[in-house]
């Protein structure tokens, strides 16, 4: 066990460094790189100054909070296109759908059956039985027209 207490500081933080880029490959969610980021360039730092262990600390610290600010400022400006933009967009998916009148739409409400479920609806009047096209929706009410 004595090379643990051989290893110089600044291994510490490079061993850290690649054991959260380790952990990054394991459990994807775009957040640990940035700290990785940051114990490398710590590690770094210790590599050329003599540093402190609390010193070392604050500065991991510090380059963590900028680390992390970046890379969200870079995802925001840099969004990873999907292969399916609609997939938790449940009521988006619906759009185009024509689907049947469960209750009579009267006075632009009524409710609607889609797929096993039944939805509120606003639209023109329309009879229990008759089919419409879901054209947009207002949170969980569905808008619809004559289809």
């Amino acid at each position: 066990m004595e090379w643990l207490t051989a290893l110089e500081d600044h291994w510490w933080w490079l061993v850290f460094a690649a054991l959260l880029g380790i952990g990054e490959v394991l459990v994807p969610g775009v957040f640990l790189i940035w700290v990785a980021l940051a114990a490398a360039v710590t590690g770094l730092i210790a590599l050329a100054l003599p540093l402190s262990v609390p010193v070392q600390f604050l500065i991991f610290a510090g380059l963590c909070l900028v680390a992390v600010w970046g890379g969200r400022r870079w995802y925001a400006a840099n969004p990873v296109a999907s292969q399916d933009p609609l997939l938790n967009d449940r009521t988006a998916r619906l759009i185009g759908e024509t689907v049947v009148v469960v209750e009579a739409i009267e006075g632009g409400h009524g409710r609607v059956r889609v797929g096993d479920s039944v939805w509120s609806c606003r639209g023109p009047d329309a009879p229990a039985g008759a089919r419409v096209r879901i054209t947009g929706a207002d949170a969980s009410i569905l808008q619809v027209e004559l289809a």
